[in-house]
């Protein structure tokens, strides 16, 4: 086999653990970051959190503004916050919440040529660690990709935070991230370049396994001790796997047909009340129908996602009776050229994704009956 180029990217420094949020400004200074600094959050981070920033700030001597997200990942928010970034003079951008959130703030900060810490309140996705953002229409359908010079400087994740969310969050982010081995396999078997232009590495597989062997050992406790508002080792494992595994994995690996299936679902409005990861989930049972993968390997997927509360069937993404025709929607938009389906080791077309999406709704009806 000849020999090629290997690429493996990750953010300069990732802290996790309950309380951090009070070392924000001393791990920023600790990395090289100035300010004044622009904090991008949204509305319920902004408040919680508001005043432990501002300590957090102060003890190191860093000016900071907070900016409310206006709660969309489109190029209209992204403007708009880079002229904040402008008027402010800012040195540094944080970006505080969810998936949108740290996907616009590292838009804005691309866009302004600044560094950028993402300080995610909820596991609800890999976002935080990775140099690209998934941008969205004004009205939630998926747009494109947006690719990065750089990895964040820090990422801050305070488990006390995260586990003080639903617990519907943290499951999502176990939807996200259970697809990130089974994509890393499909993309190596395909010989296909990861986000970076390169193969992946041992290293990066490795992640992207131990990332799926601890959803499976811990995933079902996790949901369990945040369903009662405790915060264990269970948690902290997860969340690791949630955020820092699975964004390694997918981002020096690749992904393949369960997050190309999400950006089809984006299409139809009645999924727009679902998460990422939960739509990620079906994406990732249909991507193994297509696939053809071992029966026992399917149902153990489906079981453990019905365990972790994330969709098996159309209907548990608000697609009950869905028709084929809107069907044949989602896989004509996941089958675009420029689309990672077509990382999977064989050819995709838009009827075998229909079929696939099918079957696996099929499977999770069966299973959830039984």
């Amino acid at each position: 086999m000849p020999v090629t180029k290997h690429v493996f990217c990750s953010p300069l420094r990732y802290t996790q653990g309950p309380g951090v949020t009070r070392d924000l400004g001393p791990e920023m200074v600790g990395v090289g970051l100035s300010g004044p600094v622009l904090v991008i959050a949204s509305a319920t981070p902004a408040r919680v959190l508001g005043k432990t920033w501002q300590s957090s700030f102060d003890e190191v001597s860093l000016a900071h503004q907070v900016e409310t997200f206006g709660g969309e990942c489109s190029h209209i928010e992204i403007d708009r916050l880079s002229g904040i970034v402008r008027d402010l003079d800012a040195k540094s951008i944080v970006g505080a919440g969810g998936g949108k959130v740290i996907d616009t703030a590292r838009a804005v900060a691309d866009a302004c040529n600044l560094p950028v810490v993402s300080c995610p309140t909820v596991a609800a996705s890999d976002a935080p660690t990775s140099a690209l953002s998934v941008i969205y229409t004004p009205d939630d359908d998926f747009q494109a990709y947006l690719f990065y010079k750089h990895n964040p400087s820090l990422v801050l994740v305070d488990t006390e935070v995260i586990a003080a969310a639903p617990v519907r969050f943290l499951s999502a982010g176990i939807g996200d991230g259970l697809a990130t081995m089974y994509e890393a396999d499909a993309v190596y078997k395909s010989g296909k370049l990861n986000f970076r232009g390169g193969h992946s590495s041992v290293t990066a597989r490795m992640i992207a396994k131990a990332c799926h062997d601890t959803l499976l050992e811990h995933g079902v406790q996790a949901c369990e001790a945040v369903s009662q508002g405790l915060l264990d080792d269970h948690v902290e494992k997860v969340v690791e796997a949630n955020v820092l595994m699975s964004g390694l994995g997918f981002e020096s690996v690749g992904v393949a047909a369960a997050h190309a299936i999400h950006n089809g679902l984006t299409m139809l409005a009645p999924t727009h009340d679902y998460l990422h990861g939960e739509k990620v989930a079906f994406g990732l049972i249909s991507q193994l129908m297509m696939e053809r993968q071992d029966s026992r390997l399917l149902e153990e997927v489906v079981r453990f996602c019905s365990a972790v509360n994330l969709p098996t069937t159309l209907a548990d993404i608000g697609l009950d009776g869905v028709s084929d025709a809107d069907l044949g929607k989602v896989a004509v938009r996941a089958t675009q050229p420029e689309e990672t389906i077509h990382n999977e080791p064989f050819e995709v077309t838009p009827s075998m994704v229909v079929e696939a999406m099918r079957a696996a709704d099929e499977l999770g009806r069966s299973l959830a009956s039984s």
